[in-house]
C-alpha cells in the first residue's frame, strides 16, 4: 500500500503486518486458481499496488489480480471474485468503506470461484453471532456474484473490441 493511500500517514515498514497478511491471502487464493501445472519450473509474480485505500483493499486487490491474470493470458480454473460484508446493529452491509471497516463492526472478506460456487477465502477478525454471520456471509457471496457479472461483461467486451481491432468480425 502506498504511504499516502489512507488517512493514516504513519510510516509503514516493508514487512508490516497488514501488508504481509494481504500478501499471504492473495498468494493462497491464486495458488488455488492458477493452473500451475501448465508452467512447470516457472514462477508467476502478482504485484498489487494500492494507491487509494477506502476500505476493501484485500478484495479490490484480488479482483484486480484476477483481471490482470486474464489479460496476461495466464490460465486460471475460474474467475476469483472477492467482496467484503459486515454488519451494523445486525444489518448486513456490503463493501464496507474505510470508516466502516476501521470501526469496531465486523468485516468478513470472502473470495469465491463463481462458476462452482466454491468459497476459497473467508476471513474474520472479530466475533460475530452465528445467525448474523450467515446473513453477512450470504451478503458477501451475493456481492461476489454481482461483481462477477460486471467482470465477465468487461472481459467479454474487451475481447470483442480486440477481435474487432484485428479485423475479425463476430456476430
Amino acid at each position: 500500500m502506498a504511504r499516502f493511500s489512507t488517512n493514516e500517514h504513519r510510516k509503514r515498514s516493508k514487512g508490516d503486518r497488514r501488508s504481509t497478511e494481504i500478501s499471504l491471502i492473495i498468494k493462497q487464493t491464486f495458488e488455488a486458481a492458477i493452473l500451475t501445472y501448465l508452467y512447470p519450473n516457472r514462477q508467476i509474480d502478482i504485484f498489487v499496488q494500492v494507491v487509494q485505500a477506502d476500505g476493501g483493499t484485500r478484495c479490490a486487490g484480488i479482483n484486480a489480480a484476477t483481471l490482470a491474470l486474464i489479460d496476461a493470458g495466464i490460465p486460471i480454473s475460474d474467475f476469483v471474485v472477492a467482496c467484503a460484508a459486515g454488519c451494523h446493529e445486525e444489518t448486513p452491509i456490503l463493501d464496507l468503506n474505510y470508516f466502516e471497516d476501521s470501526s469496531s463492526s465486523p468485516d468478513v472478506p470472502v473470495a469465491i470461484f463463481p462458476k462452482s460456487g466454491k468459497v476459497i477465502v473467508v476471513q474474520m477478525d472479530s466475533k460475530l453471532p452465528l445467525s448474523t454471520f450467515e446473513k453477512v456471509m450470504d451478503t458477501a457471496i451475493d456481492g461476489c456474484y454481482k461483481i462477477y457479472a460486471i467482470m465477465t461483461e468487461i472481459v467479454m467486451q474487451y475481447n470483442l473490441d480486440l477481435l474487432d481491432s484485428r479485423g475479425c468480425f463476430i456476430k
